[in-house]
């Protein structure tokens, strides 16, 4: 008996991997967090499969399930939001399947900061604009952000951020950043990135908590900031000029070895 961990991807079904997909399939147990899941994917497991809707369950609750299956040798399908490595809770339930000697698997999923530079149509990295994407969050009950990792130190670097779990201090965020990047730095907002009814704003740090307002967004909605986001006068990547010498494309003259 297993558990297998599997990141869900953002919100379309079709960005499920092959791999948790077929996890999916075979599994007799899925547990799984009805309020952010497309019920699509319920649709893969097998006829008469136990399926646990974990939003209203505590970690003991979770865990009992796991117990439960294990006792019935049945293996299980845990699916999360995103990708698993972030803000996922699934490193404290690990903890406990160590505890009770539960092998289990990770399964990497399709995270929210790539649907929606997808759904902008944006790369967050340019070459001279921005070479570094921070992942981050503003504090909240379940989870207050440490001293050292505050908004404006990671502006301080210029770097694009991705700001998730955050829409709901929208304002505040661009309050915060704007000394760093400048009232004009472009901003965006991707709200239920993937899904059918997914809405995209754009602007700067000045306007976008005002755009926010308007459209009533909240939940799931990722805020970018960044210049890389508005950027057309970027200079090429040296990676396909025609004297970057590469293994598999060396420059005129030079040996293939």
């Amino acid at each position: 008996m297993t558990v297998h961990f599997i990141g869900a991807g953002p919100g379309a079904a079709d960005l499920m991997t092959l791999r948790g997909r077929s996890l999916i399939e075979r599994c007799p147990v899925c547990l799984y967090a009805g309020s952010i899941l497309p019920p699509e994917i319920l649709s893969w497991c097998p006829p008469g499969a136990r399926l646990v809707d974990t939003a209203g369950l505590d970690l003991d609750a979770i865990a009992a399930e796991f117990a439960r299956a294990h006792a019935l040798g049945q293996d299980v399908a845990r699916l999360h939001s995103g990708d698993l490595s972030i803000w996922s809770a699934v490193a404290e339930q690990m903890r406990r399947l160590d505890a009770f000697g539960i092998p289990y698997t990770l399964t990497p999923g399709v995270p929210a900061f790539a649907a929606a530079a997808a759904a902008l149509g944006r790369e967050l990295t340019l070459p001279g604009v921005a070479q570094s994407l921070v992942l981050t969050r503003t504090g909240g009950r379940a989870s207050p952000m440490p001293d050292r990792e505050k908004l404006a130190t990671f502006a301080a670097t210029g770097a694009t951020l991705a700001i998730h779990l955050s829409i709901h201090v929208v304002d505040k965020v661009a309050e915060e950043l704007a000394p760093h990047y400048g009232p004009d730095c472009p901003a965006a907002v991707v709200w239920r990135a993937s899904w059918p009814d997914e809405r995209i704003l754009r602007g700067t740090l000045a306007s976008i908590a005002g755009e926010v307002a308007r459209e009533k967004l909240e939940r799931t909605a990722l805020i970018l900031v960044g210049p890389a986001l508005a950027r057309e006068d970027f200079r090429d990547s040296a990676l396909y000029t025609k004297t970057y010498a590469r293994r598999f494309r060396p420059q005129e003259g030079e040996s293939e070895t």
